[in-house]
């Protein structure tokens, strides 16, 4: 009895340990952020001189790129990777101190690159010189931040012109001079009845004529500011808020917005903020985080958590749905569109497992699966996916229906990664950015590579 009675109790112990183990990495997951690793540098000084402003001829100026659609306009990469590719610069400085995670990608206009940053108590935003590594500028402003996945930026900044405009993780949406940095006008969602959703606001902004609009959530599901003064042009829906940006469609010629938010997929003419049909979707934890993909009239969206995936022809009086399945659930991978092909990742994004996937896009019928390459993001140029895993390793894949085909193979592109590499590649005027945490890191990808 006494032995039976010690077995019991030390399975007992050993459940008890098992399950605070899991309550705290749930915990992490949920809460927690995400600790940096690698090298770790302090902010240079600044370049003596402000280089001009200049423009390239295949330039990065919003998340998703000039169509929203993740495809650079830059031909001629180099497709052999045999003897790897040439970093030209990288920095290390983009988080400072240990709990600082920051994921946004950066967006590139000629010799300006701006990608934000975090400290323990600012948002930082840098501007780096695309050409040669240099730190051009720094903004920064106080900013009470949660952890959970880190206190910095998620949205990807946009460039107009001689302005690019931020938005971080609590709600500030901030427009910044792009020749100095120095700051034009800042507000806050919460200012209008918004609130930053679990996991931070990541909305990444649209430019759209007057207007900077993002996703606000609460009372101020969508709000539309004026691009110059940041006065509040509109205020659209209430409910949760998603984290996908908003993206322009033209049907008939009418410019109209879809938003993906944290209960469905809604229509909104922009002129007025007005909402003219919403589709519900909503996933356990109320995470739409991926971007619609446009196709004349058809919208496609995506999430995971069991929900699948759905294809709609929309009107400017309402939508019907083309098909509906799970042949693809995206967590915040975003599909890409070629030639009426979906190709992406289904699965978890904090797993370097699950499956890459071509769907045709009329029908949504899977044309094939493949497991070789890891849970990632990717991007497209010159005819080729480029995929960076969570693990940090590079896959050039030529995108067919007729079957998976990969070109080319970098490993450990990012070096030491102990948190999963979340943030999307950047192709811009020949040079590809990788972004993880405090680094980012310039390769060569042109023909003219060494």
């Amino acid at each position: 009895m006494k032995k039976s009675a010690k077995l019991v109790l030390g399975g007992v112990s050993l459940i008890i340990i098992l399950g605070v183990c899991i309550a705290f990495l749930i915990y992490q997951i949920i809460n927690g952020s995400e600790k940096l690793s690698g090298k770790q540098e302090s902010i240079p000084s600044k370049s003596r001189s402000l280089p001009p402003l200049n423009s390239g001829t295949s330039d990065w100026l919003n998340w998703r790129g000039p169509g929203y659609n993740g495809k650079s306009q830059y031909t001629g990469i180099k497709t052999d990777w045999s003897k790897g590719l040439k970093i030209l610069w990288q920095v290390n400085y983009l988080c400072q101190d240990q709990n600082t995670a920051s994921w946004s990608s950066p967006v590139i206009q000629g010799n300006r690159l701006i990608v934000p940053g975090r400290d323990e108590k600012n948002d930082l935003v840098f501007c780096i010189n695309s050409e040669n590594g240099e730190l051009i500028w720094t903004g920064r402003y106080q900013a009470e931040a949660g952890s959970s996945h880190g206190p910095g930026a998620r949205a990807t900044p946009a460039i107009d012109g001689d302005h690019v405009y931020t938005f971080g993780r609590s709600g500030d949406l901030v427009c910044w001079r792009l020749l100095d940095g120095k700051m034009v006008w800042r507000k806050n969602i919460k200012e209008e009845g918004g609130e930053e959703p679990q996991w931070g606001c990541s909305s990444s902004p649209l430019l759209l004529n007057d207007m900077v609009i993002v996703q606000g959530g609460d009372k101020a599901l969508v709000i539309a500011y004026d691009k110059k003064s940041g006065k509040v042009l509109w205020r659209s829906m209430k409910g949760k808020g998603g984290y996908a940006a908003p993206v322009p469609i033209f049907i008939n010629n009418k410019e109209m917005l879809i938003i993906y938010h944290g209960t469905g997929i809604s229509c909104i003419d922009p002129s007025d903020g007005k909402a003219l049909w919403t589709v519900p979707w909503e996933t356990d934890y109320g995470v739409n985080a991926t971007t619609p993909v446009i196709s004349n009239d058809i919208v496609f969206h995506s999430s995971a958590y069991k929900m699948g995936c759905q294809a709609l022809r929309i009107s400017e009086k309402g939508y019907t749905v083309l098909w509906k399945n799970k042949a693809l659930e995206a967590q915040h991978s975003d599909p890409l569109l070629i030639s009426d092909y979906l190709y992406g990742y289904s699965g978890e994004s904090i797993r370097n497992s699950g499956q890459f996937k071509c769907i045709a896009l009329s029908t949504g019928k899977e044309m094939w699966s493949t497991n070789q390459i890891g849970q990632g993001t990717t991007t497209y140029a010159d005819g080729y996916l480029i995929c960076l895993d969570i693990k940090g390793n590079l896959a050039l894949v030529k995108p067919e229906p007729s079957g998976f085909k990969i070109i080319g193979e970098l490993k450990n592109a990012i070096g030491e990664v102990k948190s999963p590499a979340w943030t999307v590649p950047v192709l811009a005027n020949g040079k590809l950015y990788i972004r993880y945490l405090q680094k980012l890191i310039c390769y060569d990808v042109s023909n003219n590579a060494e």
